[in-house]
Parts: structure tokens; sequence; C-alpha cells
């Protein structure tokens, strides 16, 4: 099984990366594989790689349900 955690994006580079923000804990990622991202844009994060645009709902509620969770 995969799991994968949702991030808000911070700000994006010019090298095709990304530093986003999941539940407190700024990370730099991947982007390459979406484009049009911009910063606020929620996004699904495995392995280091954002794989899905999400919605900003999405993005909350999967941060509370983990919140919940720990």
């Amino acid at each position: 099984m995969c799991v994968g955690l949702s991030a808000r994006v911070v700000k994006l580079t010019d090298k095709g990366t990304a530093v986003v923000d999941a539940s407190g804990a700024k990370r730099e990622i991947s982007a390459k594989l979406l484009d049009g991202l911009e910063p606020g844009d929620y996004v699904m994060v495995h392995a280091g790689t954002a794989i899905a645009k999400i919605t900003d709902d999405d993005g909350h509620e999967t941060e509370n349900l983990l919140d919940h969770l720990l």
C-alpha cells in the first residue's frame, strides 16, 4: 500500500522543485510531474514527488484526519 500526504506549496524554484508545508514540516520536493502549480496550491506528495494537485478542501480534510489519528 502506498501512502501520500497532502501539502501546501510554499514556493516554487526554477529547478523544478517546490518547497511544501506538510503539517508544519517544510520540505523540498520534485514538482516536475505537475504543470501550473502556484504557491498556495495543495498537492499530494509521495516519495518526495508531487503526484497530484488537490483542492484546498481535500488538503484540509487530510490534515484534520491525520491530526485526529496522531
